[in-house]
């Protein structure tokens, strides 16, 4: 599929996931600020949300209202990843980032960590959809 921006729309629209409608928002918010759109997902895929490009998940309050909004998406996710790793450690998959204190995700920290995750996936799954993007993801 061409990276347009109707086809990201019809994205949007055609998805029930509200976690690939909210990164496809992203996209069509960020669709001018670009001269080449495939650098609206290479710049959060390369440099992650922790580098502050994604405007709204930067603090942790919005980090948190975030994955609480999102959970049920991005847990899914996590889940998928899971099986893809063969493990269902968060720590094995996320590193020295994850607090092994909080490991239902209660605290800030590690909802704040799901949070980036969650977009980047689902940015992930949009942009794979369009040819001029997927071999740079």
């Amino acid at each position: 599929m061409k990276l347009t921006l109707a086809n990201v729309k019809q994205i949007r629209t055609d998805t029930s996931t509200l976690l690939i409608k909210r990164a496809c928002s992203y996209v069509i918010d960020r669709w001018h600020d670009y001269s080449d759109k495939k650098h609206i997902f290479t710049d959060v895929l390369k440099y992650g949300c922790q580098s502050g490009t994604v405007g709204f998940l930067i603090y942790y309050h919005d980090t948190v209202r975030f994955y609480e909004k999102y959970k049920t998406d991005i847990n899914e996710l996590l889940y998928e990843l899971f099986g893809s790793c063969g493990t269902n450690d968060p720590k094995k998959v996320f590193g020295e980032r994850w607090d092994e204190e909080d490991p239902l995700a209660q605290d800030v920290y590690n909802k704040n960590l799901l949070a980036w995750f969650g977009f980047e996936e689902a940015l992930r799954i949009v942009g794979n959809k369009f040819e001029e993007v997927q071999y740079y993801i």
